[in-house]
C-alpha cells in the first residue's frame, strides 16, 4: 500500500485522482469481487444437480459428466460426492474472496481518508485570514472529520459493493435468461418500477443529507465558540443563554436528521412491497409451469433461489442510496473548501525574499474589509531599518490593520507595502514571514511543554538556545522554579500560566527566531505593574538592533520611540517623535494629556 507524500492540490482530487495511487489494490479487490460474485452465482447449482441428476436420475451434461467420472467415478455416489465437493469449494472461494475484497477496500478507504484530511487541512492552513474571517470553525472541523468519514464509509461499503451487486444481478439475469427467458421476464417485471422509485427517493435523500451536514457544522460551530470562550461565558453568567442557543441548534439538527430518516424509512418498505409483488408473480408463474410439466423441478429451484438472491442486491442498491448521497454531499462540501482561492497567496512569479535590513514603507495604502467603510485611506509612511516605530490612535482607527499588512495577513485594497525596495507581494509568503517575529496582545500558547512553546519560533533550536531565549525574556526564573522546569505542560491556550508569564514565553518565542523585523501588538495590555515592568525589560532587549513596529495604548511606554505614527479616521494624522508631537499640541498631545491626567487621578 503506497504511503502518500505531500498533500496533493485540489485539482488532483477528482474521483480518478483520489483512486489512482491505489489502483493496484482496487484491481486485486475487483478480481476478488468477481470471484465472490461467481461463487454466489454457482451456489444454487449443486442443489440442482442433486434434484435433477441424482433424485430424478438424469445424466449430467457434458463435459461435466466426463470430469465427474474422471474425478469421482460413476454412479449416484459419485454425483453426490461431486455436489458436496462443489458446495464446499464454492463456499471456500466465496469466503476467501470476500475477505480479500473487504481487507483491501478498507485499507484503500483509510488511505484515501488520510489523503483527503491532509490535503484539506493543508489547504485550510494556507487560506488567508480574510478567508478565515468568513468561515465558521465548527463547519471547517465537520468537513475535515465527518464529511471525510462518510466518504470512507462509501469506499468501505458501497464503492465495490455497488459493482458487486450490479455484477451479481447481471450474472443472475443472464443465467436466468439462458434457462428460461419467459420466466425471467416475469421475474423482472417489477424492476422498472423499483428503479424509478429508488431514483426519485435518491434525489430527495441527497438534498436532506446536505441539510443534515450543514446543520451539524452549525452545531459544532456553537460548541467550538463557547468552549473557546468559556471564561467569558462564566464571567457574565451566560450559561443559561448558551444552553438555550445550543438546544436550538441541536433541535434544528434533530429536525434535519428526522427529515432525512423519514425519507429513508419510506424507501425501505416501498422496496420490500415491490420485491414481494415480484416474488409472488414469479412463484405463481413458475409453480404453474412446473405442475404442467413444462419446467423441471431443478430449474424451478434454481429460479426461486436466484429470485431471492436477485432481489437482495436490489434491496442493497436501494439502501446504498443513503451512503452514496452522504458521500456525494461530503465530497461536494470538501470541494467547496478546496476550490476557495486564497485572497492572499504567492504570485505566479514570486521570488524568495532577500535578507532584510528592516526598512518598511507604505505607499498610498488603502484597505477595507469587503464593501465596508475603509479602514485605511491613502496612508504613506516610512520606517527606517533599526527604528522603533510606535502606532497609536483611538480604538478602531486601524492600528492593527497597519501591522497586519506588513506580514501580508491581508493585502491592501490599493497602494503597496514595500520592504527592501520591493512590493512584498513579489516575495514568497513563507520567506517574507520567516523574517518577522510577533508578540501579540492575545498571547496563544499550545498545550505542550514550555520548551516546545518557545521552540515553536524555531523548531530546530537547541536546549541551550531555548534557555538563552528564556533568560533574555525574563522567563527563566519562573520556568526553572516549576517542578518540571522547561518540561512543564502548559494548559490549553496557556491558561495555567499568568498573563505576564504567557507574555514572557511569547517574547522568548520571538527572541529565538532572531528576525530583523519585530511586530508588537499591545504586548503589555492587561498586565499588572510588576509583570508589565518585567515584560518591558524583556521587550527592550528584544528590540535592540531590530526594526520594531509597536501598537501601544500606554503612551508612556513609547516615549523613546524613534517615530510615533498617529492613525485617526483611517488616515495617518500625525508622525514624529514624542517631543515633536507634544510640541505640536495635536491629537497625540491630547491622548497623552488624557492618559497622564487619568494616571494622576
Amino acid at each position: 500500500m503506497p504511503v502518500p507524500g505531500d498533500a496533493r492540490p485540489a485539482r488532483a482530487l477528482g474521483v480518478a485522482g483520489l483512486i489512482r495511487p491505489y489502483w493496484t489494490s482496487l484491481a486485486i479487490a475487483f478480481v476478488a469481487l468477481l470471484a465472490e460474485a461467481a461463487a454466489g452465482l454457482l451456489e444454487p447449482w449443486p442443489l440442482k444437480v442433486v434434484i435433477d441428476n441424482l433424485l430424478q436420475s438424469k445424466a449430467l451434461p457434458e463435459p461435466i459428466g466426463s470430469v465427474v467420472a474422471g474425478l469421482f467415478g460413476s454412479g449416484s455416489t459419485a454425483v453426490l460426492t461431486f455436489a458436496v465437493a462443489a458446495v464446499a469449494m464454492i463456499a471456500v472461494v466465496g469466503a476467501v474472496s470476500a475477505y480479500v475484497e473487504t481487507y483491501l477496500t478498507t485499507s484503500v478507504s483509510q488511505w484515501i481518508g488520510h489523503d483527503l484530511r491532509r490535503t484539506l487541512y493543508h489547504h485550510i492552513q494556507r487560506l488567508s485570514l480574510a478567508d478565515h474571517d468568513k468561515a465558521r470553525t465548527g463547519d471547517l472541523i465537520t468537513r475535515v472529520t465527518s464529511d471525510i468519514g462518510v466518504i470512507q464509509s462509501f469506499i468501505d461499503s458501497a464503492l465495490l459493493g455497488i459493482l458487486f451487486n450490479v455484477i451479481t444481478l447481471a450474472g443472475m439475469i443472464g443465467v436466468m435468461f439462458y434457462l428460461d427467458w419467459r420466466f425471467t421476464l416475469v421475474a423482472l417485471a417489477v424492476m422498472p418500477v423499483l428503479f424509478l422509485v429508488v431514483y426519485r427517493f435518491t434525489r430527495r435523500i441527497k438534498k436532506a443529507s446536505r441539510a443534515v451536514r450543514k446543520q451539524e457544522g452549525q452545531l459544532l460551530s456553537v460548541v467550538a465558540e463557547v468552549l473557546t470562550s468559556i471564561r467569558v461565558v462564566k464571567a457574565f453568567a451566560r450559561e443559561d443563554y448558551e444552553q438555550k442557543r445550543f438546544d436550538s441548534e441541536s433541535l434544528a439538527s434533530v429536525e434535519a436528521g428526522l427529515e432525512a430518516r423519514k425519507l429513508k424509512a419510506r424507501l425501505a418498505p416501498i422496496v420490500e412491497v415491490i420485491v414481494a409483488i415480484g416474488t409472488c408473480l414469479a412463484i405463481w408463474y413458475g409453480a404453474r409451469r412446473a405442475l404442467a410439466g413444462d419446467l423441471s423441478a431443478g430449474v424451478l429451484i434454481v429460479f426461486l433461489l436466484y429470485l431471492g438472491k436477485m432481489y437482495k442486491p436490489m434491496r442493497d442498491l436501494s439502501k446504498m442510496t443513503d451512503t452514496v448521497s452522504k458521500a456525494t454531499v461530503g465530497y461536494e462540501r470538501i470541494r467547496e473548501v478546496l476550490e476557495i482561492e486564497s485572497v492572499v497567496r504567492d504570485a505566479p512569479r514570486a521570488r524568495r525574499a532577500p535578507k532584510f535590513t528592516g526598512r518598511i514603507e507604505f505607499d498610498k495604502v488603502s484597505f477595507s474589509y469587503g464593501e465596508a467603510e475603509p479602514i485605511l485611506t491613502d496612508v504613506s509612511l516610512t520606517i527606517e531599518a533599526g527604528q522603533v516605530a510606535a502606532i497609536v490612535g483611538p480604538s478602531g482607527a486601524g492600528k492593527t490593520t497597519v501591522v497586519s499588512l506588513i506580514p501580508r495577513f491581508y493585502d491592501p485594497t490599493s497602494g503597496r507595502v514595500v520592504i527592501e525596495g520591493s512590493d512584498i507581494r513579489q516575495y514568497r509568503l513563507k520567506s517574507l514571514r520567516d523574517q518577522m517575529s510577533f508578540v501579540l496582545q492575545d498571547t496563544l500558547l499550545f498545550r505542550t511543554t514550555i520548551w516546545e512553546n518557545i521552540a515553536y519560533g524555531r523548531p530546530g533550536a537547541s536546549a541551550a538556545e531555548i534557555r538563552r531565549a528564556a533568560e533574555l525574556a525574563n522567563a527563566a526564573e519562573f520556568i526553572e522554579a516549576m517542578p518540571d522546569g522547561y518540561d512543564t505542560m502548559v494548559g490549553d491556550r496557556g491558561i495555567t500560566l499568568s498573563g505576564g508569564q504567557r507574555q514572557r514565553i511569547a517574547i522568548a518565542r520571538a527572541v529565538i527566531r532572531n528576525t530583523p523585523i519585530l511586530i508588537l501588538d499591545e504586548p503589555t495590555s492587561g498586565l499588572d505593574a510588576e509583570s508589565e515592568q518585567l515584560v518591558m525589560e524583556a521587550l527592550h532587549k528584544l528590540m535592540e538592533g531590530r526594526t520594531s513596529v509597536v501598537i501601544a495604548h500606554h503612551l508612556d511606554t513609547i516615549r523613546k520611540a524613534d517615530a510615533i505614527l498617529v492613525i485617526k479616521d483611517s488616515e495617518l494624522a500625525e508622525q514624529g517623535t514624542h517631543d515633536e508631537l507634544i510640541a505640536r499640541a495635536g491629537i497625540y498631545a491630547d491622548l497623552y494629556g488624557l492618559q497622564t491626567a487619568a494616571s494622576v487621578a
